[in-house]
């Protein structure tokens, strides 16, 4: 041990100006790093951390804003649906419900094969609501495949009729005849009559 302690004591004596000098630079090195480049990588994870989070919220509020979009074409297309529902299917007023159910239906009932008994009317406005009501109740006696014929007919017509509700009783036990009570509804938006 001796000698290998003589060896270091003769390398340090002989080459002292050398090691000082590595030695200063170790410790410059170290105040360097510690000093400048660890809180300079400090701040750029930072930086780093900080671009995540603000890439994160545009992509949500971006999503939120085609939400929003959506929702308001939504609404528009539903509106310009309803505008239109108003305009070109509804009748514009009573006289036009009247008109479209007082002859149609009787047609109707007669081209299906039923004969048409009798039928009545009643307005009906809702407090709630802007559209009014037409209510039909109307009778009719056939064959039940005529009945089925009339209440398809009636259900792909252009015109606008509710089929509130069907009641069926035998006319005749003899005769395969029936008579069906129909409740039926069409609506109108009418500002003043």
């Amino acid at each position: 041990m001796s000698t290998s302690g003589s060896i270091l004591r003769r390398v340090a004596g002989e080459y002292r100006r050398t090691l000082i000098a590595i030695a200063v630079l170790l410790v410059a090195n170290i105040l360097t790093f510690a000093g400048y480049v660890y809180p300079m990588g400090q701040r750029v994870a930072n930086i780093q951390q900080r671009d995540r989070t603000a890439d994160q919220a545009l992509r949500a509020a971006r999503e939120e804003h085609a939400q929003a979009s959506g929702t308001l074409t939504g609404k528009d297309r539903a509106s310009t649906e309803l505008t239109t529902f108003y305009n070109d299917v509804l009748p514009a007023n009573l006289t036009g419900a009247r008109r479209l159910t007082h002859l149609r239906l009787p047609q109707l009932a007669r081209q299906s094969g039923l004969q048409y008994v009798r039928s009545q009317y009643e307005t009906v406005e809702d407090q709630n609501s802007n559209l009014k009501a037409l209510r039909i109740s109307m009778i009719l006696s056939g064959s039940y495949a005529d009945m089925r014929t009339f209440i398809h007919a009636l259900e792909t017509a252009p015109e606008f009729v509710v089929i509130d509700n069907v009641s069926l009783a035998e006319d005749d036990p003899d005769a395969d005849s029936l008579v069906v009570t129909l409740r039926l509804s069409t609506y109108y938006r009418e500002s003043a009559q």
